[in-house]
């Protein structure tokens, strides 16, 4: 037996409507209506004033990147793009969030009280983008093939002498022979999946076609490579990986366009073909914010010092230590500064960056006192108008090639510095490489005079790499094959010392060292400049150390949200 829903008086409300008029009861329904409309109208603002927009899956980011990929693996990146991609495909048991190190396939780590064991727990339920579990012999396969000289990897002198022993299959357990501050940031490398791996020799390791179509645990997998009709890659796409372990990226797709230089790219982003450029030149940087309303540039200081490297090996004019010095006190480096920076980042006198450095010099050229010097050492300027020297083994004279990469902040610094050389009475050749060729026909060759170059620091300002001895050959990165005793002894000394006032004392020791031997003419610490869209949300870009951090938090990022109610916020 059903039942009825009446209104108290509902009857005689209606035989009262039933008696109006035709108008009265016209304008009675438009009243009705508008009383409707405005009940809707306030209950939607309440629920709006309750409502906040939170990240949502879906959309994509269309990114554009100078060069091309060589060896998207961890192992073996060297190159900018290479560390790029790797971010993205790969994961580390630790990695950097906002500058610090937090544990990502790792679920917990233990060290012990001597400094020198270091145990990891991983995850539960790991898995690489195949679908394969990742396990503790994922982490001892990628860590053995580092050690492996036949693959020269550039991480090797990293994880040099370092015992690896597997517990179980998720939990590992490294050993060093003495304590090393800074080996956590050691272990953000990318895991290979030994499942793949394991059937690449040694010998073949560098030539696998893993290393341009990458499997990792990473945010993001690879879906597919577009290639010219050469068989170039054009463009990678990438889906976001639903098993990554942190949480599913936002953002689902993930175009990166490759260019052969930035004068494409920045064509390409004006037509619309990509929407973000990372590393840009200041020049370009200024073009982009008077022209579009639709970006957004992003700065970060960079723990990274470039200046013009001498290799005495390659060219023994160097040898001389008047040369190097004169050479140093004839470049304006405000001037430098000035015209390739254009505000996006500051001179740089010392081998450290500016906020540990203890040198502020405020000084300009001095292009008199460095002549002054060479007169005092016997340089005479000859007919040509290049200075020369006379000595018992022959003549010698003021002249050698400068190196580096095609950009054009770099290519603006190289003639910013050869014609301030120029008046000093030397002559100088600038040569400009692409990325790649600088780096595998040039860098690692050690052919060159002088390299116009870029050290990136790290965040543990780690100088280990780039100036001791053992690392005068490639992968290491004493570009200026330098030699000194006790900067060996000081920079073995600040890898074992976690005591900061120590570390600065020796830092302090290190630097005048350096700059009385002047190996290499420091001239500026640039910003990263990266150019997104302003839709793009969830970035951020102050603890960039490297241009691949810039991705460190990319599944955090979005472009598309929801709606809920707070009370439903986590």
């Amino acid at each position: 037996m059903g039942s009825e829903f009446h209104i108290k008086g509902g009857e005689r409300i209606l035989a009262k409507i039933k008696s109006f008029s035709a108008t009265v009861k016209f304008i009675f329904g438009i009243f009705v209506l508008v009383i409707i409309i405005s009940a809707i109208s306030l209950a939607l603002r309440v629920n709006d004033s309750f409502l906040i927009p939170i990240p949502a899956h879906g959309g994509e980011i269309r990114e554009g990147i100078v060069g091309l990929p060589r060896s998207i693996n961890p192992v073996l990146a060297f190159t900018d793009i290479d560390k790029d991609l790797s971010e993205l495909v790969y994961s580390g048991l630790m990695k950097y969030n906002d500058g610090k190190l937090i544990p990502d396939l790792a679920k917990k780590y233990t060290i012990s009280e001597n400094g020198l064991i270091y145990t990891f727990t991983l995850k539960d339920d790991l898995r690489f983008h195949d679908g394969i579990p990742l396990t503790a012999d994922d982490i001892e396969y990628t860590i053995q093939k580092i050690q492996d000289s036949t693959v020269n990897s550039p991480r090797r002198v990293d994880w040099t002498n370092i015992l690896i022993k597997k517990i179980s299959p998720t939990e590992i357990q490294f050993t060093l022979k003495q304590p090393y501050t800074p080996f956590l940031s050691n272990t953000t490398l990318g895991i290979l999946p030994k499942h793949i791996w394991s059937k690449v020799s040694s010998d073949q390791f560098v030539y696998s076609s893993y290393n341009i179509e990458p499997i990792g645990s990473g945010p993001y997998k690879l879906d597919s490579i577009k290639r010219d009709k050469g068989g170039i890659p054009e463009y990678y796409i990438f889906s976001s990986f639903g098993r990554y372990h942190k949480k599913e990226a936002y953002i689902s797709t993930l175009y990166t366009y490759f260019y052969p230089n930035e004068k494409s790219a920045v064509e390409a982003f004006a037509n619309n073909i990509i929407q973000s450029i990372g590393g840009i030149s200041p020049i370009e940087a200024e073009k982009i914010a008077s022209t579009t309303s639709s970006s957004v540039i992003l700065k970060s200081s960079l723990p990274r010092i470039f200046g013009v490297f001498f290799n005495q090996n390659h060219a023994p004019i160097f040898a001389n230590a008047e040369v190097r010095k004169a050479l140093d006190m004839a470049v304006d480096k405000d001037l430098v500064v000035q015209k390739v920076l254009l505000g996006y980042g500051t001179r740089n006198d010392s081998p450290l960056p500016k906020n540990i450095s203890s040198i502020d010099k405020k000084d300009k050229s001095d292009i008199e006192g460095a002549k002054a010097l060479l007169k005092k050492a016997g340089w005479e300027l000859g007919e040509n108008g290049v200075l020369q020297k006379k000595d018992t083994k022959g003549t010698q004279t003021l002249e050698f090639g400068i190196s580096t990469a095609e950009a054009p902040d770099l290519k603006l610094a190289a003639e910013i510095v050869k014609e301030e050389w120029e008046k000093l009475g030397a002559k100088v050749t600038i040569k400009i490489f692409e990325y790649g060729d600088l780096y595998q026909n040039i860098i690692a060759t050690r052919r060159y005079d002088a390299l116009l170059f870029g050290e990136f620091i790290g965040k543990d300002i780690d100088l280990y790499a780039f100036w001791h001895s053992s690392q005068r050959n490639a992968p290491g990165l004493n570009v200026s094959l330098y030699v000194n005793s006790k900067v060996d002894k000081i920079l073995e000394d600040i890898r074992t010392t976690s005591n900061n006032k120590n570390k600065g004392e020796k830092y302090k020791d290190f630097e005048k060292i350096i700059g009385d031997d002047v190996p290499a003419v420091f001239l500026y610490s640039p910003q990263y400049i990266y150019v997104v869209p302003k839709t793009l949300k969830g970035i951020e870009a102050e603890n960039i150390a490297v241009p691949s951090d810039r991705f460190s938090r990319i599944n955090t990022w979005y472009v598309t949200t929801d709606s809920v109610w707070k009370i439903f916020v986590n």
